[in-house]
């Protein structure tokens, strides 16, 4: 097995280990763990998010390999402009199937603006930038959730109860049982967030049953997420017992004796070292 992966199983045991830590305290090995698994993701993400949507939608909108022939102004901006990357910035032009828009200009000023938030006395330019986006996301969200969360929901909610091929009860498929539920949990549901009215007699007990409902939503919703963790936790085992094996050079063994000789020390010197008192300095 190569030096490479032997290297690598070393260091995905010392981070899972190192994150397992915290279940004894906060301690350099957590905060190392930390550490890198954000910085990383925030390296990869912003890696991930320029090559996928900046690079190809922004700037192969604005130097299009349809624009981008020898006698264009484009190319010879671009001769002018030799610091650029050629990844970037090709010079024949980003293929990516677009027409060159000079109206991505706009967003184009708008990201730099928000980039000078970095300056402290240009940091007022971002607001526009931030205005902008704040703005766009939230109309976009709105018909985005109006659309799927209340209309979608209105639609399965609006069951059909004549159809005659539809079986009464099952598990699996559309029944006029299934449909009832829906019906009655949703409107249950809706009658316990009305507040205009104390919730008393009929009122009352139909918004006792959409706590049921709720509660059995919630309780569904948190028995997944605990499940999918819960898969995450096996897969972790499963490595760590991969890489406890001798193709790996026992490393999860020396890891794990490691960091408890290492934690088990410092626990030991922590409780030889008599606490301040603070009163009395």
């Amino acid at each position: 097995m190569s030096m490479t992966v032997i290297l690598g199983a070393w260091i995905a045991v010392f981070l899972t280990f190192g994150i397992f830590s915290y279940l004894y305290k906060d301690n350099p090995f957590y905060k190392t763990a930390e550490h890198l698994f954000v910085g990383i993701s925030a390296g990869y993400w912003a890696s991930i998010f320029f090559w996928t949507q900046i690079q190809p939608n922004l700037f192969g909108r604005l130097w299009p390999s349809s624009e981008f022939s020898a006698e264009s102004l484009w190319y010879k901006i671009y001769n002018g402009l030799s610091f650029l990357s050629t990844s970037v910035f090709p010079p024949g032009g980003i293929d990516k199937g677009h027409d060159m828009h000079l109206s991505y200009l706009i967003p184009f000023a708008l990201g730099i603006m928000m980039l000078l938030s970095l300056i402290p006395k240009l940091n007022w330019f971002a607001r526009w930038g931030i205005a902008y986006t704040v703005g766009m996301a939230a109309g976009l969200r709105a018909y985005g959730y109006l659309n799927s969360n209340v209309l979608g929901q209105i639609k399965g909610t609006a069951a059909s109860f004549t159809d005659p091929n539809m079986p009464f009860f099952s598990l699996t498929s559309v029944s006029t049982f299934n449909s009832l539920v829906i019906l009655v949990g949703t409107i249950t549901g809706l009658l316990y967030f009305y507040f205009s009215k104390e919730h008393k007699g009929v009122l009352g007990k139909a918004s006792k049953v959409g706590i049921y409902f709720l509660m059995i939503s919630f309780g569904a919703s948190f028995g997944f997420a605990v499940m999918g963790r819960i898969s995450l936790l096996i897969g972790r085992f499963v490595d760590l017992i991969k890489y406890s094996a001798g193709d790996y050079n026992n490393a999860t063994l020396w890891v794990l004796m490691i960091m408890l000789i290492i934690l088990g020390y410092d626990a030991f010197k922590s409780r030889k070292t008599p606490p301040v008192n603070e009163e009395a300095v």
